[in-house]
């Protein structure tokens, strides 16, 4: 039964990703006086591109035609081992941070490798962007996510989670650190200004879009798809590390309907608070991005200090 429950939540993981994303759309739509487009347009663009056939270029290898596969795996992957309504779950026990990080790290990979592979040269200048940006943004991550972990004791996810959970509201200047540092960090990986713009049509200002100019149809779809899984795992990791109140510890229905009515409450205020914030931005030069990311380093940094000096010396 626990493992159906895993199962059903790595569906749910998958069937609302793109819901978040045309939530964040309809926001900005509202904020900039534009038309808004319906919440399930993100359904049916992915549907339209499924039904098309996509192209390859005859200079593509099988790599090229792998990898949407490849990402789409990957980001599924890392939607199961990441606690969504409930901590006690059979993969609770892989759902370790350094797991998590590795995921995103191999379907980076593989998505910077198909960038390079039909060698036009916005590919190429894409995949650099984005392994240069990475390089910045994983230890940012890894030094913001050490911050809880030490407090848990704990790289493990739903053991730090449920160590909040258990220690009530306790205001810690180590989580206020990593926090902000989770968010720009977040901002940073998923692509979205002022780091890069998803909906950029300039070929010289693109980061990740420009490794899946040459994808069309269902492999384009997949692509997208990994894309929105991507941004509502960031979602959930910073709604229920840092505000894990209402998830659920058992699996009876009372707690669980709970858990996932919290949970789209907590993901729709994060996107309206990314909506605001790409529609008061406009996109940074790409030489800024490391001082952006470096700042998201400092954050975690000081959040591990504070740690240190405030409550491990307790």
């Amino acid at each position: 039964m626990n493992w159906i429950f895993a199962f059903i939540q790595t569906l749910l993981f998958i069937a609302l990703a793109p819901l978040l994303v045309g939530w964040v759309k309809w926001w900005k739509c509202r904020l900039q006086n534009r038309k808004a487009p319906s919440l399930l347009q993100p359904y049916r663009d992915l549907l339209k591109l499924t039904h098309k056939q996509p192209l390859v270029s005859h200079t593509a290898s099988w790599l090229f035609i792998a990898t949407p596969y490849i990402v789409f795996s990957a980001m599924i992957l890392a939607a199961s081992v990441v606690p969504l309504i409930s901590i006690d779950l059979p993969t609770a026990a892989s759902a370790d941070v350094i797991v998590l990080v590795g995921f995103f790290a191999f379907a980076r990979f593989f998505q910077a490798l198909a960038g390079m592979d039909v060698g036009t040269a916005f590919g190429g200048m894409g995949a650099s962007r984005e392994m240069t940006i990475s390089t910045l943004a994983e230890p940012a991550m890894l030094m913001a996510i050490f911050t809880l972990t030490m407090t848990a004791s704990s790289t493990n996810l739903a053991s730090a989670i449920g160590y909040v959970l258990d220690q009530g509201i306790v205001l810690r200047p180590s989580f206020v650190f990593a926090l902000f540092a989770m968010i720009l960090v977040a901002i940073a990986e998923t692509g979205r200004i002022p780091v890069d713009n998803p909906a950029t049509h300039l070929e010289l200002t693109m980061i990740h879009e420009a490794m899946i100019l040459e994808y069309s149809g269902r492999h384009l779809a997949l692509i997208e798809w990994a894309s929105a899984i991507k941004l509502m795992l960031y979602g959930v990791l910073i709604s229920n590390i840092f505000f894990p109140w209402g998830i659920a510890v058992d699996f009876a229905p009372s707690a669980l309907g709970a858990a996932l009515l919290w949970l789209l409450l907590k993901l729709a205020v994060l996107a309206v608070f990314l909506a605001i914030a790409e529609t008061a931005l406009a996109k940074m030069r790409l030489f800024r991005v490391q001082e952006f990311l470096s700042f998201a380093y400092l954050l975690g940094l000081l959040g591990l200090l504070s740690h240190i000096i405030l409550e491990a010396s307790r």
